[in-house]
């Protein structure tokens, strides 16, 4: 096999895996897939047992590699991010379940570190919130086991497949415990959640070689890591600064690039490691919102709809949301507020309202937020964003993306690409087969899917968002945040 043949690439999301075999010339040869059932409990609590999470990879993988039926040079890995377990080294055998990144009771520990919230942004440019990494890694310290390693998932993935203990800068640069500017361990964040005696794993750049695997039969290397977001970032040649991408998965998460320097946040937003190719880094703004298409199952769980496939024959029986107004605050509110205490709304409620209405609010809830991000991104940015691009599953629902259009008052444009993070971690594990390669030769980029362009005016736009703020405006005054 040369260094030009496919590739696998695996996405290991939160609920599910997927896998592409991606050839340079031909394009996508090969799929598979397996899900992967996060547990949900009382108090914000959301685990998975990490033998799913292990076994979903391979089963996706072995499924692509049956479907296309040819042998493959290289394994390339995307990860969650910030979900965490606590395992033993020596033997791989996982210690504890793995923490989700929604999980949010690390809340209490943040509380207490809050003090340590204006550093912790400076130094690893992210602030003090459950969501990531190091509150999860701490409180499992502190209440579950000093055993063994506690570190992202990742790490223990890819000691399962290689026996290598490395992850890469991005997914490094989200547990807030690597040094935004030198794009390596910080011994201060590591002292400030008193992890300063853990073995952390090797900080490696996003394609190299990491090791071999026989997981998904005769032996390759793993060539390509890479955290999520990130690898979706890649994948839409969001690679210039000053452009931006959304991804609508679990959650929206929003990132704009912004070269080789960190630009640290005045606006809510998270700086952190886009990536680390040839040891050089380039860097983004990330914004999230917790909850997208998990509102949407949430939705269905309610009955209310079946599924996603319904947003559009629903939401479109309607020709407005009624005035109800949804905020999807399901799991927290993220940037720019980072108040993950705060539950959803559902207000303007009347025996009128319909199915439809409910579904359009949703809809206008979730494109808020995302709306929110962006203007966040643009007061840090100095600079308008002319378009947005954008994939996941949920970019299927053409009245999401008409919405986001709209409160944006910029062109939404839908990769045709549909698995853009497999797509990503794809490209640069063709750069670790092949180191000489400029980035631009292993970009598959093209023409949209579709292209949304604003159908109200400016001044509606802001209008329906003055209507938003208002409602999370009373959520933030009805409940102060914790001291």
């Amino acid at each position: 096999m040369t260094n030009d043949g496919p590739v696998l690439a695996i996405d290991q999301g939160t609920s599910g895996t997927k896998a592409l075999v991606v050839c340079p010339e031909r394009g996508v040869i090969g799929t598979g897939a397996a899900e992967v059932r996060p547990r949900h409990r009382p108090g914000g609590l959301v685990e998975v047992d990490p033998a799913a999470l292990l076994s979903s990879v391979v089963d996706a993988g072995r499924q692509a590699l049956a479907a296309a039926g040819e042998p493959v040079a290289a394994v390339g890995l995307a990860n969650q991010g910030e979900t965490v377990l606590a395992w033993d080294p020596a033997t791989g055998r996982p210690l504890t379940d793995a923490i989700v990144w929604q999980d949010r009771r690390a809340g209490p520990l943040c509380s207490e570190l809050a003090a340590y919230d204006a550093e912790l942004r400076e130094l690893t440019g992210l602030p003090l919130d459950p969501y990531f990494a190091a509150p999860k890694m701490a409180w499992i310290r502190r209440s579950l086991t000093r055993e063994g390693t506690v570190t992202t998932s990742d790490v223990w993935l890819v000691h399962q497949l290689t026996g290598a203990y490395v992850t890469d800068a991005s997914t490094a640069g989200r547990t807030q415990l690597l040094d935004l500017d030198e794009a390596a361990w910080s011994p201060r964040a590591l002292d400030i959640f008193g992890l300063a005696d853990e073995r952390l794993p090797e900080v490696v750049d996003a394609a190299g070689h990491f090791g071999t695997t026989s997981a998904f039969g005769p032996e390759i290397p793993l060539t390509g890591l890479l955290v999520d977001q990130q690898a979706a970032l890649l994948a839409q040649d969001v690679t210039a600064p000053g452009t931006a991408k959304c991804t609508y998965g679990t959650g929206a998460f929003l990132l704009a690039q912004t070269g080789a320097r960190p630009l640290r946040s005045s606006n809510g937003l998270v700086s952190c490691v886009a990536w680390r190719l040839a040891g050089e880094t380039s860097y983004c703004l990330d914004g999230q919102v917790y909850t997208a298409a998990s509102a949407v199952g949430w939705l269905a769980d309610l009955g209310v709809i079946s599924g996603a496939q319904d947003i559009d024959p629903v939401g479109s029986a309607e020709t407005d949301s009624g005035g109800v107004t949804f905020v999807p605050a399901l799991a927290g509110l993220a940037a720019p507020w980072w108040r993950g205490d705060l539950r959803g709304s559902v207000t303007g409620l009347g025996l009128d309202t319909t199915r439809g209405h409910l579904v359009r609010a949703l809809c206008e809830g979730i494109a808020a937020q995302v709306a929110e991000v962006a203007a966040a991104a643009v007061g840090d940015l100095g600079a308008p964003l002319s378009v947005l691009r954008v994939d996941g599953g949920l970019t299927r629902s053409a009245l999401l993306m008409q919405t986001q259009a709209d409160l944006l008052q910029i062109p939404v444009e839908v990769s045709e690409l549909p698995d853009t993070t497999a797509l990503g971690v794809a490209a640069v594990t063709r750069l670790g087969l092949n180191p000489g390669l400029p980035l631009r030769a292993v970009l598959r980029t093209g023409e949209p899917s579709a292209v949304y362009e604003p159908w109200i005016s400016a001044g509606q736009a802001a209008e329906r968002l003055g209507v938003f703020r208002a409602e999370v405006a009373a959520l933030l005054d009805r409940r102060p945040a914790a001291s």
